[in-house]
């Protein structure tokens, strides 16, 4: 059974835009997931939601392409989540980098982000965010979440070491999936990104909210 956080967070948009929420009592949205990054992005397109981050193994499979093993970690934290919450709508989502058919998860420790920041220097790896929504009312065995993914390609310049080092010793890269976040230090490595910036950062807006007005829970 998947353990849910007990931290309740919620954020409510500020300023009109085109694409709104239907408004009710409280929050439609629920968010499966702690990243800072994620409710940032949400609040930039004006989403009321609440947080309850899932906690389930998020091992990969033996065997399992990187995009089946994102698209399984968004649903599955969605789902866990929803078993939870069946009158909210819920978002999982979950962001893998990729180079060489390796996927470069969250670094276990100080070298383990250098290692993976050589792998990057001086080429282009693969970004991909697999998004999950639940609708209310849907979590039930054989129901399945609608899940998509977006992928982005990235393109850094070749990496000094003592730039290496010195970006892993400030600690940005040790809860980044591939050791960097695009938004910060490792914006000065991109020579070109070919694909949605945020999708970068965590969360790729154009889908979610298309998803969401497919779901029901946005409209134009």
């Amino acid at each position: 059974m998947a353990l849910l956080s007990v931290r309740l967070v919620t954020y409510v948009e500020k300023d009109p835009i085109t694409l709104r929420m239907h408004q009710q009592n409280k929050p439609e949205l629920i968010l499966a997931s702690s990243s800072p990054r994620r409710q940032e992005l949400l609040r930039e397109i004006g989403i009321s939601f609440q947080v309850h981050a899932a906690n389930i193994n998020e091992d990969q499979i033996a065997g399992e392409t990187p995009i089946a093993y994102a698209l399984r970690l968004a649903q599955e934290k969605a789902q866990a989540v929803a078993a939870h919450y069946p009158q909210s709508y819920v978002l999982g989502a979950d962001t893998i980098v990729v180079v060489d058919g390796e996927v470069l998860g969250k670094p276990k420790d100080q070298q383990d982000a250098a290692r993976m920041l050589r792998l990057l220097s001086g080429r282009g790896h693969e970004v991909t965010t697999a998004v999950s929504v639940v609708a209310p009312g849907t979590v039930a065995p054989g129901t399945l979440a609608e899940t998509r993914a977006s992928t982005t390609k990235v393109y850094f310049r070749e990496i000094a070491e003592d730039e290496i080092q010195q970006y892993v010793a400030g600690g940005e890269p040790m809860d980044k999936a591939g050791a960097y976040a695009i938004q910060g230090g490792a914006s000065r490595w991109a020579d070109r990104i070919d694909g949605e910036f945020s999708n970068v950062v965590g969360l790729p807006l154009s889908l979610v909210t298309d998803m969401l007005i497919t779901t029901g829970l946005m409209k134009r």
